[in-house]
């Protein structure tokens, strides 16, 4: 049976600002962050965390050092970056990470909004706009669960810290940079939205390119020449058939509830060049998923295989096989034992301070927790507001409620956490 709230612990909690959150918020929302344009909001980051009484790192990224990494993956070109991590505390005891990334993905065609998508709006007990759940909603309960722990005069025997990172969409650099500067801990809480379920796994996700190759003719000599348009339904085919057999052969119980957990998605397409010409080619673009302790390189092979399989059964791929490209963001699947410290004090933390019992569950998205526990050595659970369903769609919004229940979890998570010291065991 969980132990009763300490005084200290109650005025922690009592010290959450809900609405000053919400307000922070909406003024993070205004920052147009997408498109590798992640400065300016950084810059704000790192004047919220030094006016909550943290020590701040504010660097330039070396983007040229960094693209040498083998963890490296992007799909923006940036001519500028900034890492930012906060840190408090007196460093005798376990260290925690809060992470989150303040750029967003583009808010796509602006009629299908209702609301303006780079302004916060407040409705219904929901906040609105892009990044809301995804995740300047996660960052900001970060803010406010150490603003918590200072109003409520609380100064903590280990090391708290905030990393605000950029880049997280499009691959991770903002993380692996901070990794690289050294801001590793004892364990990090990534807040992506997961509905306040406690994650200590993520699917790993790769980018594929396929290119079908067909042969040109003039529109009205059709016949003369192949249509790849023709071939993709083998090719699509191949791939539904490729996620069946693949999440039939890696089931895993913390994925029990997802219908697909490691889904293949064809997200764009491409062809030709002129309206009355047969097109050359057919550009396939998707993510492959790829199942909790999987190989990457293998995973890999067999998507290649799957679909040179495809090829062998049709007289002209036959001859003229599908190119398979890996590109863009690369996010390798990462676990941690459900059992793990950092699992049973968050879970028993969002218990106390919602009273609801918390729900542990893998999350089937990459996010860069795989960086924090591959490349960090630092064991990390993902675990925030929101719903990833109402990300990278129209009317993103954050349940106000949501935020404050994350607050006061991370409040009470990172009170309990870096009181005393971590067993050399508990290192990974």
């Amino acid at each position: 049976m969980d132990s009763p709230l300490t005084d200290t612990e109650r005025r922690v909690l009592e010290a959450v600002d809900i609405d000053g959150l919400v307000a922070t918020l909406c003024e993070l929302i205004a920052f147009k962050s997408d498109g590798g344009q992640e400065v300016a909001v950084q810059e704000r980051m790192a004047a919220l965390l030094a006016d909550i009484g943290m020590a701040v790192d504010t660097w330039e990224i070396d983007l040229p050092e960094l693209r040498q990494h083998t963890a490296y993956a992007a799909e923006i070109e940036r001519d500028r970056a900034l890492g930012v991590v906060g840190k408090i505390g007196r460093g005798d005891g376990r260290s925690l990470i809060l992470n989150g990334h303040v750029d967003v993905v583009p808010a796509g065609e602006l009629a299908r909004w209702s609301v303006p998508p780079f302004e916060g709006t407040v409705r219904d007990g929901r906040v609105y706009g892009r990044g809301s759940a995804d995740m300047k909603g996660g960052v900001c309960c970060a803010v406010y669960a150490v603003r918590a722990l200072r109003d409520a005069g609380v100064e903590l025997d280990g090391s708290l810290l905030i990393q605000s990172v950029a880049g997280e969409e499009d691959g991770g650099m903002g993380t692996l940079a901070a990794i690289e500067r050294g801001h590793t801990a004892d364990a990090a809480i990534i807040l992506e939205p997961t509905e306040l379920i406690v994650a200590p796994a993520q699917g790993g996700a790769l980018s594929f390119r396929i290119t079908i190759p067909g042969l040109a003719a003039h529109g009205a000599l059709r016949a003369e020449g192949v249509d790849p348009l023709e071939k993709f339904p083998a090719v699509f085919r191949a791939l539904r058939e490729l996620e069946r057999t693949r999440n039939e052969r890696l089931r895993h119980p913390l994925y029990a509830d997802y219908e697909v957990p490691y889904a293949i998605c064809v997200g764009k397409v491409r062809g030709g060049v002129w309206a009355s010409t047969v097109a050359e080619t057919l550009v396939l673009e998707g993510r492959y998923g790829v199942g909790i302790g999987e190989d990457c390189e293998t995973a890999r092979e067999e998507f290649e295989h799957a679909i040179a399989a495809a090829a062998r059964d049709d007289a002209w791929l036959a001859g003229h096989p599908p190119l398979v490209e890996w590109w863009g963001a690369r996010y390798e699947p990462a676990d941690i034992p459900v059992d793990h410290p950092l699992v049973t004090t968050l879970g028993c933390a969002f218990g106390q301070a919602t009273g609801a019992p918390p729900r542990i569950q893998g999350m089937p998205y990459g996010a860069d927790m795989h960086l924090l526990v591959h490349h960090g050595h630092t064991p990390t659970v993902i675990f925030g507001p929101g719903d990833v369903r109402t990300a990278h769609a129209p009317d993103e919004f954050v349940p106000i409620a949501e935020l404050e229940a994350a607050t006061r979890t991370l409040a009470l998570t990172a009170l309990r956490y870096c009181a005393t010291g971590l067993p050399a065991a508990h290192r990974r």
